[in-house]
């Protein structure tokens, strides 16, 4: 793959999206700003490759897509904005802390629910699908194989399963207000202008995604939504007041292992798009990204303190059952049987999938123990 100057520009997605989905109708068009903010960083810094600017084409074009299907499914089925999510739990916290454990430990309760990996990549029915979803399903099994292909080391950082419970930000990431875009890309520009961004919009279409899932499997009217992804630690404020009733349930891990593990990962990750990934830069923007992202979250939290609740890592990985048993009553929802069964089953499942441990050094990312212990000492003093 070599480096290429190609262009993207917003007008010709726009018009891209709207002849593969034969729509029209975007409504209303706040989200142009973050995509124009996003496609600017992508042409001036990315550095993307032939491979990486043709891919990038069909991932935006995808996603917008999507908002114009989204808008027609929700005028042919105007009911859909009527379905109530209830949103129980947001897991937070740096990268790398035992949040994917814990989220997908809680989703296997009968009591709750996670979007699932292929409804985050394919959440809106392809005409005559039925409930079975069996031609989506059958796009997120090649998606993620493909995936794999790229990044064949993605799988010892983070285990994949394409039926599996996942991250609701790649939902998000149809709103262009997304900190997938600055893991997977060099665009330090976007981070900048998402850190400051108003958020609220994108998190009320974040609902609209929930109302769509569950519309379309009513058993989910009678569980609690559980939530998880470092995004949300950019808008903890508007997490709150997006879902009233939620509480954050942040997972804590020293700043020293998390951050150049994180690093790690966006290396791997940003490599399929650009053949000039600095190691150093990416170890130095996370470093300061999560430190504000965790100054901002301090402050958050002591003006809510009733809206939080801890996990450790360590405790996560010593004793995940019991933790989960501890989150889930903390939330409200006293433990049954059923709960136990499912938390000591996925724990049994979990550990004969995983794969390769994940190696890697802060000096590998142009970062020093001593460096992330000096930056992180005000985190460190809060730690539960």
């Amino acid at each position: 793959m070599t480096e290429t100057n190609a262009a993207l520009r917003v007008d010709e997605l726009l018009a891209a999206a709207r002849d593969k989905a034969g729509l029209h109708e975007f409504g209303d068009e706040w989200f142009l700003e973050p995509l124009g903010v996003l496609v600017a960083a992508l042409n001036d810094e990315a550095r993307l490759s032939e491979l990486g600017v043709e891919l990038t084409r069909r991932r935006l074009t995808a996603l917008l897509v999507d908002r114009l299907r989204l808008r027609a499914l929700q005028r042919e089925h105007p009911e859909i904005l009527d379905v109530e999510p209830a949103v129980t739990a947001v897991i937070c916290g740096l990268p790398r802390t035992g949040s994917t454990l814990l989220h997908r430990l809680l989703a296997s309760s009968p009591r709750l629910t996670a979007t699932l990996s292929w409804e985050t990549s394919y959440p809106i029915p392809f005409p005559g699908e039925g409930p079975d979803a069996p031609e989506r399903k059958r796009r997120a099994r090649d998606r993620m194989r493909a995936f794999l292909e790229l990044s064949p080391d993605f799988g010892d950082i983070h285990t994949v399963q394409w039926d599996g419970p996942e991250e609701e930000v790649i939902l998000l990431d149809r709103t262009f207000t997304s900190m997938s875009f600055d893991s997977f890309y060099w665009v330090p520009g976007y981070g900048d202008w998402l850190r400051s961004a108003d958020q609220s919009r994108a998190y009320g279409e974040l609902r609209q995604w929930l109302q769509v899932l569950q519309w379309q499997d009513p058993s989910r009217a009678n569980r609690h939504w559980v939530l998880k992804s470092p995004h949300h630690l950019t808008a903890v404020g508007t997490v709150l007041d997006a879902f009233d009733d939620c509480r954050i349930v942040m997972t804590h891990r020293s700043p020293v292992r998390a951050v150049p593990s994180y690093a790690s990962m966006v290396h791997t990750m940003s490599a399929q798009y650009s053949d000039a990934c600095d190691p150093a830069a990416i170890g130095r923007y996370w470093s300061d990204r999560f430190a504000t992202g965790l100054r901002e979250f301090t402050a958050v939290r002591a003006r809510r303190p009733d809206r939080f609740v801890d996990v450790r890592f360590e405790s996560m990985l010593s004793q995940p059952v019991a933790e989960a048993r501890r989150v889930l009553g903390e939330l409200g929802l006293p433990v049954d049987d059923a709960d136990v069964r499912a938390f000591e089953s996925y724990v049994d499942r979990d550990r004969r999938q995983r794969r390769a441990s994940h190696s890697y050094a802060p000096e590998d990312f142009g970062l020093s123990r001593e460096q992330l212990e000096r930056d992180f000492a005000f985190y460190q003093e809060v730690l539960p």
